[in-house]
């Protein structure tokens, strides 16, 4: 299973959330919170590739978590899932800067084909296996990392830095963003972790001349170059 897609659903309904997170599993890792409020928390301090939002929610609708969203500069893809079917509330919910709006009912492989499209929109491949960069090959389905053709061993951590630098190439990363992504904003660990497992990585890239892709932006993060 590829589970280094994150994937939010805020939805009040629990056993629709759980359906929903089931048609998702075969790609993603999906989070699921049944209230507004944790909702709004989660998708404004954790770090998810797409978030499907309900609309009708207790504590918040998904109007004001959308706005939330957007107002503090985040621009992950939002799908609202919803029973409202009034073209008044799907305009409103683009205007706010929904990505995609689907009603309730909806078939399954229609909410597949919406979410691996969004994804694929913002540059990832809910259906790529392999991520490449230069002679650098990582598979996805059985974890495997190598370089010209020779495995290399990565812990569980490493092998996750790693692919979220490759899942965003050319793209800067915060040391918040990296640490919220792979030890999650809950976490017990310090951020000073990001630097430690950053630096492990550079060595174990470093015989093959690979470290030098991974640049330091000081005071800021880090960018993985394919170029």
């Amino acid at each position: 299973m590829q589970n280094n897609i994150k994937i939010l659903v805020v939805e009040d309904d629990e056993n629709l959330a759980n359906n929903v997170a089931t048609f998702l599993s075969d790609f993603a890792q999906v989070d699921i919170e049944n209230d507004g409020l944790s909702g709004k928390f989660a998708a404004t301090e954790d770090v998810h590739d797409l978030i499907i939002l309900d609309l009708m929610l207790p504590g918040m609708n998904g109007y004001d978590i959308l706005k939330n969203i957007r107002n503090e500069q985040i621009n992950t893809p939002v799908l609202i899932l919803t029973a409202k079917t009034e073209l008044d509330d799907k305009v409103h919910g683009f205007n706010l800067g929904a990505d995609d709006y689907l009603t309730k009912p909806f078939h399954r492989e229609e909410l597949q084909a919406r979410v691996k499209a969004l994804l694929k929109r913002s540059g990832i491949s809910a259906d790529e296996s392999i991520l490449k960069l230069h002679n650098i090959e990582i598979n996805l389905n059985n974890h495997d990392v190598s370089i010209a053709d020779d495995s290399i061993s990565l812990n569980g951590k490493e092998y996750d830095l790693l692919v979220y630098l490759l899942q965003n190439k050319n793209i800067i990363l915060t040391k918040d963003q990296i640490f919220e992504r792979i030890w999650g904003f809950d976490s017990d660990t310090s951020i000073t972790v990001v630097e430690v497992y950053m630096s492990n990585l550079r060595k174990k890239l470093r015989p093959s001349k690979n470290d030098y892709f991974i640049k330091t932006i000081r005071n800021v993060g880090y960018i993985c170059q394919d170029e």
